[in-house]
């Protein structure tokens, strides 16, 4: 099998088991992942967080350190108005970096599929128009799109969203792939250190960095003249 035969055959998007009924519905790789993904976030959850003491050692320092750094970057651009949300937007970037590491672990990155990244990019835009709602009302709302801008915005920023994660992540996904062809040893562990890790945290950050923006812009205080 030559190089483009391979990465042809990566990039397909794989049926893990089909369901029996209704005709079969099919269960992609990665929804399966995803799944193994939540498992391993819910048993994390409940493993570091059974036994919490006072004056925090060892892994609860470090959980708590991450969390309390969450916190305040999405404090500082939200506001707070907008710490309500924090929780949701965290569950969001630690299952993106969760997803975009699964490399690491010999998974397919689900954030490889475009169904995948189109999914999220949904749930974000879907999240900064449900806090424009709560904060603002319905009818301020429905009289945001008499504004052209805002009507295309609902497009553009999903569509951003999805193709800068989903072209990111397929993209070093490709070129792990061509240097494990090319140099299969040595240099792929330090090219999966910067594409697996540094640039899988990357784009995790930077989703959700602009999703946060979105969301502030629809929380803000309206000025008063």
């Amino acid at each position: 099998m030559d190089i483009a035969e391979r990465l042809t055959e990566e990039l397909e998007s794989k049926t893990a088991f089909t369901i029996p009924v209704l005709g079969g519905i099919p269960i992609a790789d990665s929804c399966v992942v995803t799944w193994i993904i939540m498992a391993v976030l819910v048993i994390l959850s409940i493993i570091f967080t059974r036994r919490l003491k006072k004056v925090p050692t060892g892994s609860q320092c470090i959980i708590e350190g991450i969390i309390e750094w969450l916190n305040k970057f999405f404090t500082d651009i939200l506001g707070s108005k907008g710490k309500k949300y924090i929780p949701i937007l965290e569950t969001l970037i630690i299952y993106i970096a969760f997803a975009n590491l699964a490399g690491l672990f010999g998974f397919v990155p689900p954030t490889k599929d475009i169904n995948v990244t189109v999914a999220l990019a949904g749930v974000a835009i879907i999240l900064v128009q449900a806090a424009f709602i709560i904060e603002k009302g319905p009818l301020k709302w429905l009289k945001s799109f008499l504004n052209p801008i805002n009507i295309l915005d609902l497009v553009t920023r999903p569509l951003s969203l999805s193709m800068r994660l989903f072209g990111n992540v397929l993209g070093a996904f490709v070129v792990m792939e061509l240097v494990k062809y090319c140099i299969p040893v040595g240099v792929p562990v330090i090219a999966s250190a910067y594409f697996d890790i540094f640039d899988g945290l990357l784009q995790a950050y930077v989703f959700v960095f602009l999703t946060s923006l979105y969301m502030a812009e629809a929380v803000e205080e309206e000025e008063h003249h």
